[in-house]
Parts: C-alpha cells; sequence; structure tokens
C-alpha cells in the first residue's frame, strides 16, 4: 500500500437529533448537505449532534465518512428498492470518491480542509439504517459486506469545506485496513489469532480492542441480532 493518497470532498452533512419512529429512540442519522465550511472541533462539527453518545459520537467517532461510491454499488445490487439512495442517505458527514475501506487503514492521520483527523474504527451499523433507508436489511448487509464507513477522532480541529482536499499523513498501520478490521470486527466468530493481534493494534480505538479482547477467547460467539433489528430478546 502506497502511503500518498488524496481525496476531494464532495459532500458535508449535519444534523440535529429529531424523533422520526413514534415509540422508538430518537436519533440525528438523518443528515442534511451543507454548502458553507464547517468548523470541525474535537467532538464533530460544530453544527451536527448525536442522540445517543454511548454508542455514536465523542471523540473516538466524531465524524463519520462514507464512500460515496458505494451507492452505485447498492443501487446496482438492489435495484429498485435503493434507486432513492444518494450520498449523505446512511447519516454520514462526510462524501467523498477515490477513499474506500479498502485503501484507507485503522489509524491513518489525514489533512482535511485545516484539520486533521485520524482513523478510528469502523461502523457497527444498527437498526436505524433500516428505518432511516426504509429497507430492513439495510444494517444487515452494511455488516456482510463491511461497506459501512468509518470514523474519524479529530486530532487538530480546523475548517472543513466541500472541494477540499484530503490527504494521508501518515499510514502505521498498513496491514491493518479499514475493510479487513471492520469484517473482524463484524465477524460474530473471528480468528483468535486474528482477534489476539487486534486486541492490541496501535490506533484502534479502545472500544473495539476490547470486543477484540473477548473474541480472541476460544468459542466466544457474539450475538449481533439485537442491534440489526432493535429487538433486545
Amino acid at each position: 500500500m502506497t502511503m500518498e493518497l488524496t481525496a476531494r470532498i464532495i459532500g458535508l452533512y449535519v444534523g440535529a437529533v429529531r424523533e422520526p419512529w413514534p415509540g422508538r429512540p430518537p436519533s440525528a442519522i438523518a443528515k442534511a448537505a451543507v454548502d458553507a465550511p464547517q468548523a470541525l472541533e474535537m467532538t464533530g462539527f460544530a453544527t451536527d449532534a448525536q442522540a445517543d453518545l454511548t454508542v455514536h459520537g465523542g471523540q473516538e467517532k466524531a465524524v463519520h465518512h462514507y464512500a460515496s461510491e458505494h451507492y452505485d454499488a447498492w443501487r446496482a445490487e438492489l435495484g429498485e428498492a435503493a434507486a432513492h439512495l444518494k450520498p449523505g442517505g446512511f447519516g454520514e458527514n462526510i462524501s467523498t470518491i477515490g477513499l474506500t475501506e479498502q485503501n484507507l487503514c485503522i489509524g491513518d492521520r489525514l489533512a482535511i480542509g485545516s484539520a486533521i483527523v485520524e482513523v478510528s474504527q469502523g461502523r457497527q451499523p444498527c437498526w436505524k439504517l433500516n428505518a432511516h433507508t426504509g429497507l430492513e436489511l439495510m444494517a444487515a448487509l452494511f455488516q456482510k459486506t463491511a461497506r459501512t464507513g468509518w470514523y474519524y477522532r479529530v486530532i487538530e480541529p480546523g475548517v472543513v469545506g466541500v472541494g477540499d482536499e484530503i490527504r494521508r499523513l501518515e499510514c502505521p498501520n498498513p496491514d491493518w485496513t479499514v475493510e479487513r478490521v471492520t469484517s473482524a470486527r463484524l465477524n460474530p466468530r473471528v480468528d483468535t489469532e486474528t482477534a489476539s493481534i487486534l486486541a492490541e493494534l496501535p490506533r484502534l480505538n479502545e472500544g473495539w480492542r476490547a470486543a477484540f479482547r473477548k473474541k480472541s477467547k476460544p468459542g466466544f460467539a457474539e450475538d449481533t441480532s439485537g442491534r440489526l433489528t432493535g429487538n433486545s430478546s
């Protein structure tokens, strides 16, 4: 994997906490496109919000980035059911062409506008993705394909705008792409050797490292059904 990697931002999206589904928890997954440059702070864009900070947002998941080219893949695979999907449709904050889970690695440090960010983990899809898109299996398909996007922690705040360049500055874990690590995290029965390595991977979010420590124990299997469907039973 080469160190040099650049892309341009084609969309920025922010949103407020709402209650879109009666009787279910609130969400800020519905993001709107913004044209003006946005202040990026340590916990995310100043005009953005998250409903449940135990699973979204915070310093380790300050910004969600999704590859815009994945939308073409979803429409090709799902046909008419996915015809309405377009960049910004999965609740992401940043959309680009050229950056994917296959060419970015956990811990990559990037210059983005005047800010500096670091890839902390992939996304764990939940039932809110199904409700937001109107596609009952969207979260499960995210998990199956590992086309989940990724999160940044903010190293240096700054200002980010549509058209700004994203440039990779460091790649400390070239063997551990976002796709590879996310696939392992979302696999209920990842092999113990891989789990043990990822439990100590530098710059990986501590929450994921803790999960991999559990996965490194022989026989451990994770039940993801509640997260994907919203049913705890």
